[in-house]
C-alpha cells in the first residue's frame, strides 16, 4: 500500500493543506498576502453570488445524475450479453468517454449552433421543429444543452460499470428464477438490481461528485451566461481566484465546496450501507 499512500499524500493531502493555509490569508494572484484567520469564511456566508452558483450546481446534479443512472443502466441491460453485436454497441457508446471534456464541449457548442449546427438541421429535417433553436440565449435552454452534451459524453462510463455488475451476477440464480416463472422485469427488479447495489452506489457517487465539480462544459459552452445564470460553484471559485485575483478567498470557497461534497457523499454511503440486507 506504500506507493498508493505516498501518491495520496503528495498529490492530495499536501495540496489540500496548502489550500487550507491559503484560505486563511488575503493572498492575491499578484502576490503578497497576510493572515486574516476566518475572515474569508465569514465573507462566504454573505456571498449571495456563490450560494446562487451552488444552488444552480445542485440543481444540475439532481437533474443529470438520474439521467446518467437510468440511461446507463438501460444500456447495460441491452448490451450485457457478450454477443458480437452487443460488444460493438458497448464500444460505440463508450467511445465518447475517452474524448477530453473540453473537446467534447467545444464539439457540442458547434453542433448546437443555430446557424451551422447539425443538431438543429436534423430536428428541422425530421419536422420536429420549424426554426432553429437558439440554445444559449436563455438559461433553461443553455442548461439542457449542457445536459445533452454531458449525457452523450459520460453515459458510456456508467454503462460499462453496470455491465460489469450485471455480468457478475451468478447465472444459476437467474436460471432458477426463470424456472420459477419469473419474467424479465421481475428478474431485473428482484435479482439484478439488488445484486448490483454496490455498483449503483459507486456510479452514483462518481456521477454526483463529477456534476458538483462541473466547470469545463459551462466555461466553454455558456461562459456562465446568460447574465451569469449558469455559473457553477467551481466557475465561481475560478472567477474569484483567477479573474478577480483573490486567491485566498477562492481557496476558502474551495474548502467549503469540498466539505459540502464530503458531507453529502458520506450521508449517501451511510444510507446505502443501512439499506444493505443483513
Amino acid at each position: 500500500m506504500a506507493p498508493a499512500l505516498f501518491f495520496v499524500a503528495v498529490f492530495v493531502l499536501v495540496p489540500l493543506g496548502q489550500v487550507l493555509e491559503m484560505s486563511t490569508t488575503d493572498r492575491s494572484l499578484l502576490g503578497g498576502g497576510r493572515f486574516i484567520g476566518f475572515a474569508n469564511y465569514l465573507r462566504i456566508w454573505n456571498d449571495s453570488s456563490f450560494w446562487r452558483a451552488l444552488k444552480f450546481t445542485v440543481e444540475y446534479t439532481l437533474v443529470l445524475t438520474p439521467i446518467l443512472m437510468g440511461l446507463g443502466f438501460a444500456l447495460a441491460l441491452l448490451t450485457a450479453e457478450n454477443t458480437t453485436l452487443r460488444r460493438v454497441t458497448r464500444t460505440i457508446v463508450f467511445l465518447p468517454v475517452v474524448i477530453g471534456l473540453s473537446s467534447s464541449s467545444l464539439l457540442w457548442f458547434w453542433l448546437l449552433d443555430e446557424q451551422v449546427g447539425l443538431f438543429n438541421k436534423l430536428l428541422i429535417d425530421l419536422h420536429i421543429i420549424r426554426e432553429p433553436i437558439v440554445w444559449f440565449v436563455t438559461a433553461d435552454l443553455a442548461f439542457w444543452a449542457v445536459v445533452i452534451s454531458i449525457t452523450w459524453k459520460v453515459v458510456g462510463f456508467g454503462m460499462v460499470l453496470f455491465v460489469s455488475g450485471i455480468q457478475a451476477v451468478n447465472p444459476d440464480i437467474l436460471e432458477a428464477a426463470v424456472m420459477d416463472g419469473a419474467g424479465y422485469w421481475s428478474r431485473v427488479r428482484l435479482i439484478i438490481l439488488p445484486l448490483t447495489r454496490r455498483v449503483l452506489l459507486l456510479t452514483t457517487l462518481v456521477s454526483a461528485i463529477g456534476s458538483m465539480l462541473a466547470f469545463d462544459q459551462f466555461y466553454i459552452m455558456t461562459s456562465g451566461g446568460p447574465r451569469g445564470q449558469t455559473f457553477t460553484a467551481v466557475y465561481s471559485i475560478y472567477q474569484n481566484s483567477f479573474v478577480s485575483f483573490k486567491l485566498g478567498y477562492g481557496a476558502a470557497l474551495s474548502i467549503v465546496l469540498t466539505l459540502i461534497i464530503l458531507v453529502f457523499s458520506t450521508l449517501q454511503i451511510v444510507v446505502a450501507a443501512r439499506s444493505e440486507p443483513s
